[in-house]
């Protein structure tokens, strides 16, 4: 598994922006936009209006991924 990012554009609200992720985690963020009858760039969008100032788009995309498939699967006792 290669773990370099891999940097691809988005588009939000109408201005083009790139993002670097892990191929992993560009998988997943297909994966979780198409089960919510989503495009890329539409989650993206919502995930950009949610974060704060101080997380960058890749980090809260990250993060979303994660909560996604925590939420999925959530360990026993926590």
């Amino acid at each position: 598994m290669n773990g370099r990012p891999v940097k691809r554009s988005l588009t939000l609200h109408g201005h083009r922006t790139s993002v670097s992720l892990e191929e992993a985690f560009w998988r997943a963020f297909r994966e979780i936009a198409e089960a919510e009858g989503k495009t890329l760039n539409g989650l993206a969008a919502e995930i950009d209006e949610a974060r704060g100032v101080d997380c960058g788009l890749a980090s809260a995309i990250r993060v979303h991924v994660l909560a996604h498939y925590r939420a999925l699967h959530p360990t026993q006792g926590n």
